[in-house]
């Protein structure tokens, strides 16, 4: 079967909801056909958000508390699924395949920069129990057993749909945690592909939101908070000086770095120097944005010609101001949408497509983008009723 629909789920850093695509998939790399055919973004009740990130902690989380989000995180992306499929007009035996990335509780990263592991839960042998559909999930576990990051498992991706011909490209996904895929034209065959983790996006200020409104707000909604303070730039340089900025690619990072408990210090620090709370929530946008920038001038070869924005930091209009700033002023910063899809449903799509590959048996990683020793399949498979061989 080449022609596939097939639905890719994810909750991100922020656990503030779970994306949903539905996908026709055709074709092989180097080249893909995708068409989004419907999407749906379905909110995580908060008090279900606040026991994810405590199970994301060393001191909020337990064995059984863990044990039993993997089941219901499950059961709401199984839910996801077959409301995205109804809204269509469609029941879910119309899906052939399901990708379930779930939702990442923590990316263990050696001293050295090495990655030890990555868990993410939301059981994918319940959700293909749920559905009656095949679903592809665990999709970082194969990557690392086999050395490399587990992560940014998009940038696979990335490459099969976003090169472009003549232009230095690169795909910048501004989720809780910013990753970038830097993409050579194909016109250029000896500059290498690069990829990994430029740090944080949105999952600082998003803490910081949590924090300053009790809970109210989640994230600085159209940066309103940010566009009402003052950045104190000295602040900024300090923290650009952290020691992950300095560690060459292939890395990763994750809230077990840029913590909740990294966001707490921050407000400490900010009103010890007499910032208001509002240049606080400033100066760290600030920051995540112009984190971004000096990563690109640290280790990308060739400097963009193009920067493909994507993900929930596009719709912070202060952010990705900053952002345009910190760029050489002949780069030209887009977003997703230029390339024809949705930003906050880049990496559902991603899940999608990797989930593909694997039902192909092709490989959805490669040593450029994550630091694995040689390509590999990513994913546990938990067959349906109507796979192959069932």
């Amino acid at each position: 079967m080449s022609s596939v629909r097939v639905i890719g789920l994810i909750s991100g850093t922020s656990a503030d909801a779970i994306e949903a695509v539905v996908c026709h998939i055709d074709g092989a790399p180097p080249r893909l056909d995708l068409k989004v055919l419907a999407a749906r973004s379905a909110p995580i009740p908060l008090e279900l958000q606040r026991r994810i990130h405590a199970a994301a902690t060393i001191e909020g989380s337990d064995v059984e508390a863990i044990c039993l989000l993997d089941v219901e995180i499950a059961e709401a992306f199984a839910e996801t699924a077959i409301a995205v499929v109804k809204e269509m007009g469609l029941s879910i035996e119309h899906i052939d395949l399901i990708g379930s990335h779930g939702q990442t509780i923590w990316h263990a990263v050696r001293d050295d920069g090495s990655v030890a592991g990555s868990l993410q839960i939301g059981n994918g042998a319940r959700v293909a129990e749920r559905t009656g559909v095949t679903t592809i999930s665990d999709l970082r576990s194969r990557d690392i057993a086999a050395g490399g990051q587990g992560a940014p498992i998009v940038a696979y991706v990335d490459w099969l749909l976003s090169r472009h011909e003549t232009a230095y490209r690169a795909v910048q996904n501004l989720g809780g945690i910013g990753n970038v895929a830097y993409l050579p034209p194909m016109t250029d065959p000896d500059t290498r592909p690069l990829a990994f983790d430029t740090g944080p996006a949105n999952v600082l200020s998003d803490v910081l939101m949590t924090l300053l409104t009790d809970g109210l707000e989640s994230f600085d909604r159209d940066g309103r908070t940010a566009a009402s303070g003052t950045v104190d730039e000295e602040w900024v340089a300090e923290l650009l000086a952290l020691p992950y900025f300095e560690r060459t690619p292939p890395k990763t990072t994750g809230r077990e770095l840029f913590s909740p408990e990294m966001g707490s210090r921050l407000l400490e620090t900010g009103r010890s120097r007499g910032r208001r709370d509002e240049d606080i929530v400033a100066t760290v946008t600030a920051f995540s944005a112009d984190s971004v920038a000096d990563q690109y001038r640290r280790f990308l070869p060739i400097e963009p010609d193009e920067v493909i924005a994507a993900g929930g930091g596009t719709r912070n209009p202060v952010f990705m101001a900053r952002l345009a700033a910190a760029l050489p002023a002949r780069t030209r910063v887009l977003t997703y949408e230029d390339l024809g899809y949705v930003s906050h449903q880049k990496e559902a799509m991603a899940v999608a497509v990797l989930a593909y590959e694997t039902f192909h048996g092709r490989p959805g990683t490669a040593p450029e983008f994550t630091g694995v020793r040689h390509p590999v399949l990513m994913g546990a498979i938990n067959p349906g009723p109507r796979m192959p061989g069932a």
